[in-house]
């Protein structure tokens, strides 16, 4: 494309010349005797070096931006001012000389060593065959742009001298204008690069604003929600008007606490313990919130410990990082809140034991009426003493709260302190036959547990009397053979005095004493002697109502009473013999057997 706007422009060129008189319009120069008699230095240059071609060439160079295409223009026409030929080409690159090949063709190692060493000067070169050869530099105002290596068959005329000096001066400037050029075009790319970065900077500085003031403003919101006086139920709400999803609390057992948004369960369903420690454990492994079926739960802790968890119902999981931001700053708000009643909750346990460490000692007698009203607590009332052990559990701190919660939420209102294997509560009314019990087998996990609780108690001076019937309770319970459950001290019965206090060896040889020959024969025959001769005393020696709580005839009772009176050798009729059998089957019922 070069070549032929430089041939172009060389015709235009030669056509402007024949005009202005150079050649006539037939094409024939007419020599007239004037210019034959002209000789001598101040001739004319030869017509193939014409002028007008260097400038056809200087303007292509100068309309090319690519500096290698530059030269390779230069090389190509340097016949155009003298007999030249061009041996190589280099342009500068970051500080290094660079060959341009031409045609394919590459310089040979002489001439490419030749040209280092000038390092930025003009110099002579040598090419076979080629007795004239000047490498020249190409420079410009910023320095060297690099250099045209040039060879003669012969020694160049001065004219022809002048011709080349011209062409490497064009093409220098040419070099400039087009690394200017380059520059220019750079600058403006890098330009326009630190526009669109500029942009994308401006864009993030934005969004991080917007997203700093999001922050501030959940952060702002969820502690006005946990200093509101709220306490769950403020944050809940809080987190459900930021999300637009369900948001609730549960407890680390998975009693749900708190509930705010459409869709909550009714009836909340009963936790399973092994799985909710599964669940517990997986959210505690993970620094965030996790997503759990339809989820996203965020575990609520203190020093480590897990006090219950926060989540939103996502079912859609439509959850994105403003949720998981708005999650993070309520499990934080919630912490503190969950914290804070922990705190309180150990306070109170404290006072609490501490009052009934006092009562069930029997001092402190003086300030515990103060100290009682002070925990919330009324000493003026009958109370009862209730003494809790679970076989799965030890009596830490961590049972006596959750015997303390299982109490509150039956109804029982209560002063709780703990022993080395029990947890004692000083209750304000008798407690249900089994709500307690069953509380706390919901909140453990089993039903190995025992509760005794005392006869009633309307004097301070008795507490550490019912703490005893409590034990004593307690302990007829797990000598027994159902060993789990409640006992009252009120309904032991002959029990309040053959209780555990009794060498159970003992109670062991009374009982086999008098009823070893039914128990021998029950067990060799499959037979209920033991017990039928148990409902008999426990029905007052009714033969009707005997035989009806027995199931079986009239006729049939008779017959197995006479066959105890022979298996034992016991006479029924016979006062003293009468009264051991009893306490014999009593002691079987409720220490060694216990209630069918």
């Amino acid at each position: 494309m070069a070549d032929s706007r430089v041939h172009h422009l060389y015709r235009l060129s030669r056509r402007h010349s024949d005009r202005k008189g150079g050649l006539p319009r037939d094409g024939v120069r007419r020599h007239t005797t004037s210019a034959r008699k002209t000789t001598g230095p101040l001739a004319a240059p030869p017509a193939q070096h014409d002028v007008h071609e260097l400038a056809a060439l200087s303007q292509a160079q100068l309309d090319t931006p690519e500096p290698g295409e530059i030269l390779r223009l230069a090389m190509d026409h340097l016949a155009a001012v003298g007999p030249y030929s061009a041996e190589a080409g280099y342009l500068e690159v970051d500080g290094e000389l660079a060959a341009v090949p031409r045609d394919g063709l590459i310089h040979g190692a002489a001439v490419d060593r030749r040209v280092r060493e000038l390092a930025g000067l003009d110099g002579s070169v040598t090419v076979p065959g080629r007795p004239w050869g000047r490498a020249l530099g190409l420079r410009g105002i910023e320095g060297l742009h690099g250099y045209l290596v040039v060879t003669s068959r012969s020694s160049p005329t001065e004219a022809e001298r002048f011709l080349l000096a011209t062409l490497v001066r064009h093409t220098a400037a040419a070099l400039s204008a087009a690394i200017a050029y380059r520059r220019r075009r750079e600058d403006a790319l890098e330009l326009q690069r630190l526009r669109e970065e500029r942009a994308v900077l401006q864009q993030l500085l934005i969004c991080v604003a917007t997203e700093l003031g999001y922050q501030r403003a959940v952060h702002a919101l969820m502690s006005h929600a946990a200093a509101s006086g709220d306490g769950e139920e403020a944050i809940t709400r809080a987190l459900h008007e930021v999300t637009g999803l369900p948001a609730l609390v549960e407890d680390r057992f998975g009693r749900l606490r708190s509930w705010t948004g459409p869709n909550r369960p009714d009836p909340y369903p009963e936790p399973d313990p092994e799985r909710q420690d599964e669940m517990l454990h997986a959210v505690a492994r993970q620094a965030g919130p996790v997503r759990i079926k339809d989820r996203l739960i965020s575990p609520v802790r203190r020093r480590g410990e897990i006090l219950g968890v926060l989540a939103v119902v996502d079912p859609r999981q439509q959850a994105d990082e403003h949720t998981v931001l708005a999650l993070a700053h309520a499990t934080a708000a919630l912490a503190l809140e969950l914290a804070h009643l922990r705190n309180l909750a150990e306070v109170e346990l404290r006072l609490h034991r501490e009052l009934v460490d006092d009562l069930l000692a029997g001092t402190g007698r003086a300030s515990a009426y103060a100290r009682s009203e002070a925990a919330g607590y009324d000493l003026h009332r009958s109370h009862y003493v209730v003494v809790v052990q679970w076989l799965s559990r030890a009596a830490d701190d961590s049972f006596a709260g959750t015997v303390g919660r299982a109490a509150a939420a039956v109804g029982m209102r209560s002063l709780l302190t703990r022993r080395s294997d029990h947890v004692v509560l000083v209750a304000d009314a008798r407690p249900h036959a089994r709500a307690l019990y069953e509380a706390l087998a919901r909140a453990t996990g089993t039903r190995s547990g025992t509760i005794g609780v005392s006869a009633p108690s309307d004097s301070l001076d008795d507490i550490p009397h019912h703490y005893e019937e409590a034990h004593r309770a307690m302990e007829v319970r797990r000598h027994s053979h159902e060993r789990y459950g409640t006992t009252f001290f009120d309904e032991l019965g002959l029990y309040r005095i053959l209780g555990p206090g009794s060498d159970h060896q003992e109670l062991e040889t009374f009982v086999h004493e008098w009823l070893g020959p039914l128990i021998d024969y029950d067990s060799r025959h499959h037979t209920v002697m033991v017990k039928t001769l148990s409902q008999y005393f426990d029905c007052g020696g009714n033969y009707d109502e005997t035989a009806e709580s027995l199931a079986i005839h009239r006729s049939t009772l008779r017959y197995r009473l006479q066959r105890i009176r022979d298996i034992s050798g016991s006479d029924l009729a016979n006062v003293e013999n009468r009264l051991n059998l009893q306490v014999a089957t009593r002691i079987w019922k409720i220490i060694l057997l216990g209630p069918s």
